[in-house]
């Protein structure tokens, strides 16, 4: 009979307590190779070492009890100097699947990344690197959208574009040998200050000398892409060129349409190019609100049934960095053709784009295939790896073709012919555990795309054992990579504690101090009891919280309580004739008794021959307080039933004022205090501190300094005086304000006289008073 058996030993060191079970364990373990082989079959089917091996190296025993479990979770060279064996550590890698691998090639649907769709299993914080390769494809087809400004100054443009097509095509069939080409136009909104909304001039823009003009409009779409030549040389003929007010236009409302439009523009599977023919600059977000615009733009395809953008007065422009998202998103790759004049606008909103070209048109645009050809050598050569979609908590990272240079956003290699494999290397790190993610990375300009799926490995992957009443767990649980996992009703380390009619929040309540960690983190709650873990040492924490321990003490000289004491819950308990936090001072008071006899003159405690002060003092006994000022007004009642036999506390001087003792003095060479009486009269005293808190010598002044009482004639001999002058002064005031009254009228009495006139006629109502009659018959003579 022949008999095949493996063993897997380990001599590191145990976890267990040492003695003769385990001395003998030690020794089974020791056994070689060779010295299994000469064991007898009865030996080696010996079913109590068979036993005890096996309990050596359950995964449950790794832990003792009342240990805390989180030891299995440590690095890999502690867990084996713990004793576990390599067999059951659990550390498992980050991993890579390939769902999709179709190797690199040619044809008619020909692959030009590899790989096309993998899985990533990954650590938390542990990145993964692996290798993305890219081979540009002879003949891949190209779709280009040319996108035309139709203001009036692009007049002599226009006449070239129309006769583009054919040749056009003809350059790009023999770069690429399939292509496509479409056609659109674009204005401006129509709506003042961008265009004159007079009804006129919306229905000609032109100025009028020109017989040929399109009404004002936003964007119109022409030509889906086709490759027919002639046909796009019709279509294109029919254009004819409009006009509006100010000089930028809405080129960018025109290629957002252009990018959201996929079935209209008819984008297919190919290098998308998007060429801009413009001679003037672009307006962007917030011009709108010149208009009255406030709605922001959509990012939406809104062409109605004639190809006409309909929200044109509506939708504010697009931002630059909309306009640059739909074209990553779209994989479109957008060529400015543009005059000098504007170019270096254009070359600065190709920097904000990623794979763009600017290219120089001539006044008549008669260059502009060659420009066009130009650019998509540029950019079809120029490879951009990077990502869309990407989750939060996943982080990736690029290094160039070369695998120099490390970015955080893509990855390029220039100068990439057709037919050149580059290969690009992708590290992938999980931040936290997530559920499965998914996010793409590829090169831009290309609809081809790897699909990455991104899982994280957090859970314990062991081999447990399918049975919820293990003895281990008291048979009311599984284990579950070592540990218990309780059944419904329990809990504890190893499913001890029945929960019965108690709520698991309550009991967990009763092993937390000061509403703080469970056992303070050292122990476990068992219904509702601590079961204290093992310190380093393999002591044991103890107290209703585990929160005490005898080995956390202050040390002296390297030593536990300086070697002169015991550890007690975290205070050292000193031996007789030794005293400190660490017990490393012999008892001496020496140091500390002063010249009276006093120790630390009453405001200390001696501690290991030197004061230990209290309340500010200061100095090598305590003697003085610099911080300290005399109470004087604090003790002035006091001073005042000590010194004058009055005041608040003068029917029980004596008990309130036990601290003080004092001397009544004639004189006093200097006065420490000055504080006033009930009486308002100043006592002066001085105050010297005796041994202890609040304790002092008094010397107090016998004489009081009182204010005089008030002259009660003068002051009414004064008030009387005072309402008599003020009386006086009423008076003249009042005089002063008639006088200057009748002063006035007087005069204006005057100036009336002066203006007075008297008539000459008589009443003729009046009669005189004497009556002058004539003698008819008086002659006069003698």
């Amino acid at each position: 009979m022949i008999f095949n058996i493996r063993f897997r030993f380990s001599t590191l060191s145990s976890p267990f307590s040492s003695g003769p079970p385990w001395e003998e364990l030690k020794s089974l373990m020791a056994l070689r190779t060779k010295d299994l082989l000469n064991l007898s079959v009865e030996q080696l089917c010996d079913y109590n070492l068979i036993t005890k091996l096996r309990n050596v190296f359950l995964p449950q025993n790794f832990t003792k009890r009342g240990e805390l479990e989180a030891v299995r979770c440590d690095t890999k060279s502690e867990i084996l100097k713990r004793g576990c064996p390599v067999s059951m550590i659990i550390d498992p890698d980050s991993t890579l699947h390939k769902i999709r691998d179709k190797p690199l090639s040619v044809g008619k649907t020909p692959v030009q990344i590899q790989p096309q769709e993998i899985r990533l299993e990954l650590r938390p914080g542990q990145p993964y690197t692996f290798d993305f390769t890219f081979k540009r494809a002879d003949g891949y087809p190209v779709d280009l959208y040319y996108l035309m400004d139709l203001s009036y100054s692009m007049n002599d443009d226009l006449k070239n574009v129309k006769n583009l097509g054919i040749g056009l095509l003809n350059s790009l069939k023999r770069i690429t040998g399939y292509a496509r080409i479409g056609f659109g136009s674009f204005v401006d909104k129509t709506l003042l200050p961008f265009t004159d909304t007079n009804e006129e001039k919306l229905q000609k823009p032109c100025p009028r000398e020109e017989t040929e003009c399109e009404p004002a409009f936003g964007y119109k779409h022409v030509l889906s892409l086709t490759d027919d030549g002639k046909n796009f040389e019709e279509m294109v003929s029919q254009q004819r060129i409009s006009g509006n007010l100010d000089t930028p236009e809405g080129s960018l409302d025109a290629i957002m349409q252009a990018v959201t439009c996929v079935n209209k523009i008819g984008w297919g599977n190919s290098t998308r190019l998007l060429v801009l023919a413009t001679d003037a600059g672009f307006h962007m977000a917030g011009d709108g609100k010149l208009a009255g615009i406030l709605e922001p733009n959509q990012e939406a395809c809104q062409l109605d049934d004639k190809n006409m953008y309909i929200k044109s007065n509506l939708w504010d422009y697009p931002s630059v960095g909309q306009i640059a998202r739909k074209l990553e998103e779209q994989n479109i790759q957008p060529i400015f053709a543009v005059t000098e004049t504007v170019a270096d606008v254009y070359r600065e909103l190709s920097k904000l784009i990623p794979k763009s070209e600017v290219g120089v048109l001539s006044n008549d645009s008669s260059n502009v295939v060659n420009l066009i050809v130009e650019a998509y050598n540029k950019l079809s050569s120029n490879i951009i790896v990077t990502h869309d979609n990407l989750p939060e908590d996943i982080a990736v990272t690029y290094k160039d073709c070369g695998g120099q240079k490390e970015h955080s956003d893509k990855g390029t290699c220039n100068n990439v012919n057709i037919g050149k494999e580059v290969t690009f290397s992708v590290t992938v790190k999980a931040l936290k555990c997530i559920d499965e993610k998914t996010f793409n990375i590829g090169p831009l300009g290309f609809n081809e795309k790897l699909t990455v799926r991104v899982k994280t490995r957090c859970e314990c992957e062991c081999d447990n054992e399918l049975n919820d009443k293990h003895k281990h767990c008291n048979k009311q649980g599984s284990v579950v990579c070592g540990t218990c996992s309780c059944n419904s009703g329990f809990l504890g380390q190893r499913c001890e504690c029945s929960l019965g009619q108690k709520d698991e929040a309550a009991l967990k309540a009763q092993c937390r101090k000061d509403n703080s960690t469970e056992c303070e983190g050292r122990g476990d709650c068992e219904c509702g009891v601590c079961k204290c873990h093992l310190t380093e040492a393999g002591n044991s924490y103890y107290g209703p919280h585990c929160e005490c321990d005898d080995e956390h003490c202050e040390k002296y000289q390297n030593k536990l309580c300086g070697g002169n004491g015991d550890c007690k819950c975290g205070e050292c308990k000193c031996k007789d004739g030794f005293e400190g936090a660490a017990c490393h001072c012999k008892k001496s008071k020496d140091g500390c008794i002063t010249t009276s006899g006093s120790e630390c003159h009453g405001r200390g405690k001696c501690m290991c021959n030197q004061c230990i002060c209290e309340r500010g003092y200061k100095g090598p006994k305590c003697g003085s307080c610099p911080s300290c000022s005399l109470p004087c007004q604090k003790f002035g009642s006091c001073i005042e039933c000590l010194g004058f036999g009055s005041g608040p506390f003068q029917k029980n001087c004596t008990g309130s004022c036990v601290n003080i003792s004092h001397t009544i003095e004639e004189k006093l060479p200097k006065s420490d205090c000055r504080v006033k009486d009930h009486e308002g009269c100043w006592m002066s005293f001085t105050m010297t501190e005796q041994d202890g808190f609040d304790k002092y010598n008094v010397k107090i002044l016998k004489t009081r300094e009182c204010p005089e009482g008030p002259n009660v004639a003068a002051i009414v001999g004064g008030s009387l005086a005072g309402v008599a002058l003020i009386g006086l002064l009423i008076l003249l005031l009042i005089k002063a304000l008639i006088y200057v009254k009748d002063l006035k009228e007087w005069k204006r009495f005057e100036k009336e006289q002066q203006r007075r006139k008297w008539a000459d006629g008589e009443n003729p109502l009046f009669q005189k008073a004497t009556t002058t009659v004539a003698n008819p018959t008086f002659t006069g003579d003698s």
